[in-house]
């Protein structure tokens, strides 16, 4: 019986351990990866963006690959369409950029980045809205906003027409929910 006991303490303090520390761990190391993480801290800094919602955009657009490309053609970490692109290194004044130094993680960190505070800024502070803008362009959204009557109060991500995009907006929320919990660094 005290072998069994014993046993049963030592399952006890295994799975606590896990729990604490080898679950975090491993959720860091496979599951929610932060590459990048000082450009990620440093542009969501200068642009007064959180860095869990940094995160939490390069993760939903990337993964975190640099060499992912969309479809429609959007490139790099934070999936930029170029046009987009090119107009933010405008408003930087980095008019020279060219499509493979958008591709460049820390400056399309910088971009993407920058890109997401302007949309916060323009759709008030309202995450639902600057997110829903990020993935189906802020035409679209100003579009919704005017034909369903949302104002700035918005909060029913169900409510948007493009199955993609609330689809898009649910996984960002999502995925910053666990940027946070396993990177203290972020909140």
């Amino acid at each position: 019986m005290r072998v069994s006991t014993a046993f049963a303490w030592l399952i006890v303090v295994l799975t606590a351990y896990y729990v604490q520390y080898g679950q975090p761990y491993l959720a860091r190391q496979y599951a929610y990866p932060l590459v990048y993480e000082s450009a990620v801290i440093k542009n969501a800094s200068t642009y007064h963006v959180r860095p869990s919602m940094v995160a939490a955009v390069i993760y939903t657009e990337s993964k975190f690959d640099t060499n992912a490309k969309s479809l429609p053609g959007a490139i790099g970490l934070m999936q930029l369409m170029p046009e987009t692109a090119h107009w933010i290194g405008e408003q930087l004044n980095q008019s020279s950029l060219s499509d493979q130094d958008i591709k460049e993680p820390n400056t399309n960190i910088q971009l993407g980045t920058w890109y997401l505070s302007y949309l916060l800024e323009e759709f008030k502070g309202n995450e639902i809205l600057a997110l829903a803008a990020y993935n189906a362009g802020r035409g679209h959204v100003e579009e919704w906003m005017q034909t369903y009557g949302w104002d700035d109060n918005f909060d029913d991500i169900d409510k948007i027409p493009f199955p993609e995009t609330k689809d898009y907006v649910k996984r960002v929320i999502a995925n910053e929910s666990q940027y946070q919990a396993l990177y203290s660094q972020l909140r």
